[in-house]
């Protein structure tokens, strides 16, 4: 059969009342659309002209930030740190600035921050062991030479549950294992000695819940006495504060705190000149006043704090649940009324939701559902949405389960729409912020070198999925805590992933995969759907009165359990693909432990605390129970109390005005 032959092009007939129908049309369908779409279909290619230039310029805090939009690799070749989708339709278009977006933009699917910062990767560099001093060495031996110190402390579970260390059978084998251990104000100012505490390249993380809000007034504290000894050293005042120093401790006939041990490299001994002395004793009160302003105003980092999450998985409880819930209220609403901006007054957990045993999707239901009902319990007490969402910060778990490549996602996408549409916060309140920790439960004792290969994943997980912080594991904590050599393996790892793969020098790689919207989208309607189930029984709250979380949680712990013993969940060197000797668990070469000599030195250096703060400490105690009964902010004189008394003392004393945690049965 031949084709037949065209010679002349058809003419296309134009009517004019057939295109003025069409331009009805459009202007019609357009006008219908709700005004936020128009706005995003308008900027459009004003969006395709801004990312298509080789520098991108944003304002962060009134301050004009320069960085290229371009990664030349070795080939040449330019790759774009912002790859935006090919759509030509409007209706394409649309779905995918409301779903989507470039990151920095509403919903923050793909990151809450138009670029990552420049000079400063997500590593976090964990540490908590023996006394404040070994500590404090091994972060100088994470940081150095690093341009950002962001430190992550561990602190013993003698501290976790509030008590001193001591000789009692109970506590003494505790203290300084598996974390460091800290007492008194004086412990804070030498675990974080030599770092510059107010600087904007520094940020500390403290893993502490029931009693935090007493660790925050050390810390806070301690980052107050540092822009004091700056600003003495500043003036040439040191010999004069040097006399006053000397003469108190003669007056009180008692020697002088010190630190023990030599400084390691990387320690300036900023910090220590004040050890056992505040710096309102040394200065006058309006100088005192200005150090104590700039540095409330410029700390950086996050305290844990998060009592839902230890009721429902972790169980360091201490404190009823409302009493712990009106002291996170405290330290809020001190922070407001301070103006501090830089450090997150709690960070809402999933980790040990996902550590106990849960699932990612339900550690990502629970963790947003915990952290609503904060956000209830803070405009309840008349604070607004705006002056405190800015201040909240996540912790997530990574495993090796698919929904752990989308659980960032799904967390910013539905908490930027509910503080938004719900609360009506604003654009800074919307940005939900968030460190990954790897799965400490998915290292095993068999077949040690392999964890290092499913944190190296875990960690890229996380890292194309934009967190804001990352810590990865040691391959050896299943077994001990890390080492100095495990710990570097451990930091290797992402920054490794950071500096050398190639792909990450784009910042928004997940974003056009098919298969991570599509789970994007199914891991959000799970979690919308828990929402339901969480509601049904009376809201969080009453939820745990029911032990509805807890049962979910070890109820898919046991599946785990079960799935792993069976062989039905394959976990290479565990359960299959085993060495020819049956890999065995590893016993560790090294255990790090507190050895006799730091116990004794921590006993007696709370002792001595107690002992040259012995005229001040019963009515700074009993102050602080009078502020308790009468209502009042608890942080702000937590903040005067922590100068004089003890970790110990603070807690017994505030067990008789707001009560000790009894579970629910």
């Amino acid at each position: 059969m031949t084709k037949p032959s065209i010679k002349h092009k058809p003419e296309i007939l134009q009517s004019d009342a057939t295109l003025e129908n069409l331009k009805n049309l459009y202007a019609y369908y357009k006008s219908i659309l709700d005004i936020d779409s128009r706005a995003l279909l308008d900027e459009w290619n004003a969006y395709l002209e801004k990312y298509n230039k080789d520098e991108f310029k944003f304002i962060v805090r009134d301050k004009t930030i320069k960085q290229s939009l371009i990664h030349t690799s070795l080939s040449g070749s330019k790759i774009k740190k912002i790859a935006l989708p090919q759509y030509n339709d409007l209706g394409d278009i649309l779905r995918w600035l409301m779903q989507e977006n470039v990151p920095g933009s509403f919903p923050y699917t793909a990151g809450v921050f138009e670029l990552k910062r420049e000079g400063e990767d997500p590593t976090r560099m964990f540490a908590g062991e023996g006394g404040p001093e070994r500590t404090n060495k091994r972060f100088h031996y994470l940081s150095l030479d690093q341009t950002a110190k962001r430190l992550s402390t561990a602190f013993d579970s003698v501290t976790l549950y509030g008590e001193n260390p001591s000789k009692r059978p109970d506590i003494y084998g505790k203290i300084g294992n598996s974390g460091v251990s800290i007492a008194t104000v004086d412990d804070a100012k030498k675990l974080y000695s030599g770092f510059d505490l107010t600087d904007p390249k520094t940020s500390v993380s403290m893993t502490i819940n029931g009693p935090a809000p007493i660790i925050l007034a050390f810390y806070m504290n301690t980052a107050i006495d540092q822009e004091c000894e700056k600003y003495i050293i500043a003036n040439g005042l040191e010999k004069d504060i040097h006399k006053k120093i000397t003469d108190h401790f003669e007056q009180k006939g008692m020697p002088r705190p010190s630190y023990y041990g030599i400084l390691p490299e990387g320690n300036s001994g900023l910090g220590i000149t004040f050890l056992g002395m505040s710096g309102d004793q040394l200065l006058p009160n309006n100088i005192y006043l200005q150090c104590k302003q700039k540095a409330l105003q410029n700390v950086r980092g996050t305290v844990q704090a998060d009592i839902l999450k230890e009721d429902q998985a972790q169980n360091t409880c201490i404190f009823s649940t409302e009493f712990s819930l009106k002291l996170m209220g405290d330290v809020q609403e001190y922070f407001i009324k301070e103006k501090v901006r830089n450090f997150y007054s709690v960070s809402i957990s999933g980790y040990h939701i996902a550590e106990a045993g849960a699932n990612p999707i339900t550690q990502l239901a629970l963790t947003l559902a915990n952290g609503f009902t904060y956000v209830e319990y803070y405009l309840s007490r008349g604070m607004h949405i705006d002056d405190f969402a800015p201040n909240l910060s996540f912790f997530f778990s990574n495993g090796m389960d698919s929904e752990y490549a989308v659980i960032g996602r799904v967390a910013r996408r539905i908490w930027a729409k509910a503080i938004k549409y719900k609360y009506g916060g604003n654009d800074r309140s919307q940005k939900l912020k968030y460190h990954i920790q790897t799965s400490g439960r998915s290292l095993h004792a068999q077949e040690l070198d392999f964890n290092d290969i499913r944190t190296t994943l875990q960690a890229l997980y996380a890292i194309y999925d934009n967190c804001n912080s990352l810590h990865t594991n040691a391959y050896d904590e299943a077994i001990t805590t890390p080492t100095e050599e495990s710990v570097r393996r451990a930091m290797a790892i992402q920054l490794i992933i950071n500096k050398e793969l190639g792909t990450t020098k784009n910042e928004n790689a997940n974003q056009g995969s098919f298969f991570i919207e599509d789970l994007t989208n199914l891991v959000e309607e799970a979690v919308m759907s828990e929402f339901n189930r969480i509601n049904d029984r009376g809201g969080v709250i009453g939820a745990m009165e029911k032990m509805y979380q807890r049962n979910k949680i070890q109820e898919e712990s046991l599946y785990y359990e079960h799935k792993k013993h069976s062989g039905e969940l394959p976990l290479i060197g565990v359960n299959t693909f085993l060495s020819s000797q049956g890999s065995p668990t590893i016993i560790p070469q090294e255990v790090i432990r507190s050895t006799e000599e730091e116990k004794h030195f921590q006993i007696n250096t709370c002792i001595n605390f107690e002992k040259r703060n012995a005229d001040k400490c019963a009515n700074a105690l009993n102050q602080l129970q009078k502020i308790a009964m009468a209502n009042g902010n608890l942080f702000e004189e937590l903040m005067e109390t922590v100068k004089y008394c003890s970790l110990g003392q603070i807690t017994n004393a505030l067990y008789e005005v707001g009560g000790k945690y009894r579970r629910n049965m």
